[in-house]
């Protein structure tokens, strides 16, 4: 169908509410858009969901009901519009509105990107006598304690990887320009809110814990909390709860790759309309002796107890391993419509992702990083985009040496020509590996990045290894390159789960 047929003939006046689809709203001078559905989110305000007569991708308004609007005589029936075709075809453009973090570097994202700017590294010696005798001491605790900045009743229902998620997750509500009390409180349709939470291990210190409980004092010293506290999807429950949102609250598990991927599915269900918002990040608090412990078996983490401010050294020479630690980052994600429809501060696009298999090993990278190349490959192409248009990556690099050099392998094959010319940087040297809440942070830091137009250094990385052909940058923050748009966070975890993130700035 084309626009010019249905330009013609007269128009009335109807307000926003009296709207029904099939109506041919001015949107603009000579833009006209069929409605398709109509949803009122509250007595003031109705969602409308517009295609362009002409044809093209849905777009989404949040308008005043009692807002006049000029309205063709006669209906067309949505389904005779034309769509577009390929890949990506009607899907929304996807946003970040609001971001939120608890890490060893601070309680707030101002703390984290002032930590990550400063090169300052979080890691220290744990205290206390349930560490002695293990041969790794090592760890980036958590800035605060979550549980002092909960209530006590609130807190003892939760994990302490769900009292950071919960934390981080209000900071970015906030942040979004969104009311504490909820979403409906907010002019939201909760039931179109949803939740995406990484975590990987979840609440299996509270298992230990009641374990020792039992052990020592009984059944009845065991707490009624410890079932719900358990599964690892109690933190994206929690989220759910503290903000009522209706939608949908999801968890995804796959090891490192946990909270990227968990972002990345939440774009999707932005991008293809099951959802208008999304609070969406990872999280993880498993500092325990067991953990370190069997981290410690595998020869996977640094041992270097004398000298914990430079453990973690990612990409660097004399790198040993990773460092455990914990924290929570969020991202409020939104379709743009929706964003700018209740005049909501955009930070960038979330422009795209990707995800991959290394079908390898179930601790060790594929050394090739053929799995790794097929995620940021499949990132680029859903965000359409070329190496050309990558202007930075935060890495995932935890400081192991195969997994270092199979991270550096792929982005080297990917980038090309261009791998000179893009800045790379690691988070882990100063904050430690956050597990499922590390793909959450490392988002931030990335988003971050795009906002200032500068590149946080590497801790901990002195001397780039021999081989690993990327720009790091080392001992201060460095500019953002003019030339290009897109920003890649990646994350990998064992078991060989990858998962890309694709930013790019707007305006």
């Amino acid at each position: 169908m084309s626009e010019e047929s249905v330009m013609g003939g007269e128009c009335w006046l109807l307000t926003t509410g009296e709207l029904v689809p099939g109506d041919v709203v001015a949107t603009g001078v000579d833009r006209w858009h069929v409605v398709v559905r109509t949803a009122p989110v509250s007595e003031a305000r109705t969602r409308l969901v517009l295609r362009p007569v002409g044809g093209g991708p849905d777009q989404e308004r949040l308008l005043d009901r009692r807002e006049r609007q000029v309205v063709r005589v006669g209906r067309v029936d949505p389904a005779d519009v034309t769509q577009p075709e390929g890949p990506g075809s009607g899907r929304r453009r996807v946003v970040v509105t609001g971001i939120g973090a608890l890490t060893p570097l601070g309680a707030d994202v101002a703390g984290l990107w002032q930590g990550l700017l400063s090169g300052r590294s979080a890691v220290g010696l744990l205290e206390g006598e349930e560490f002695d005798g293990l041969p790794v001491r090592l760890a980036a605790r958590a800035a605060v304690d979550p549980a002092d900045l909960l209530p006590r009743p609130v807190a003892r229902r939760m994990n302490r990887s769900a009292q950071l998620a919960v934390l981080a997750a209000r900071e970015a509500w906030q942040d979004a320009g969104l009311d504490l009390e909820g979403a409906r409180e907010s002019g939201l349709l909760p039931t179109r809110a949803g939740v995406s939470l990484g975590s990987i291990i979840g609440g299996a210190p509270v298992l230990v814990e009641a374990q020792h409980r039992l052990e020592q004092r009984g059944p009845r010293a065991v707490s009624p909390h410890t079932a719900p506290m358990l599964v690892p999807s109690s933190a994206a429950a929690q989220i759910s709860i503290d903000l009522g949102i209706l939608g949908e609250a999801s968890t995804v598990v796959s090891a490192c790759a946990s909270g990227t991927e968990a972002i990345g599915r939440a774009v999707d269900r932005v991008r293809d309309g099951h959802l208008d918002l999304v609070v969406a990040g990872g999280t993880e608090a498993v500092i325990t002796p067991a953990i370190l412990a069997a981290f410690a078996a595998m020869r996977a983490v640094s041992t270097r107890n004398d000298e914990p401010a430079s453990a973690s050294r990612p990409f660097d020479k004399k790198r040993d391993g990773f460092v455990l630690g914990e924290g929570a980052g969020v991202l409020v994600l939104e379709a743009e419509e929706h964003a700018r429809a209740r005049g909501a501060r955009i930070y960038c696009e979330a422009a795209g992702w990707g995800l991959s298999a290394d079908a390898f090993h179930m601790a060790a990278p594929e050394p090739g990083g053929r799995g790794i190349e097929a995620a940021l490959r499949a990132a680029l192409a859903d965000a359409d985009a070329t190496a050309a248009d990558v202007v930075h990556v935060n890495a995932h690099a935890t400081a192991t040496v195969e997994g270092d050099r199979a991270e550096a392998r792929a982005l080297g094959r990917v980038l090309g020509a261009h791998t000179p010319d893009v800045p790379v940087t690691a988070n882990k040297g100063a904050l430690g590996h956050l597990q499922g809440g590390a793909g959450g942070v490392e988002a931030i830091a990335t988003v971050l990045a795009l906002r200032d137009g500068l590149i946080p250094p590497t801790a901990g990385c002195d001397d780039v290894e021999d081989g690993i052909a990327l720009d790091v940058v080392r001992r201060s923050p460095r500019s953002l390159p003019l030339d290009g748009d897109i920003a890649l966070s990646d994350s990998f975890g064992f078991g060989g789960h990858n998962a890309v993130l694709a930013f790019r700035s707007i305006g």
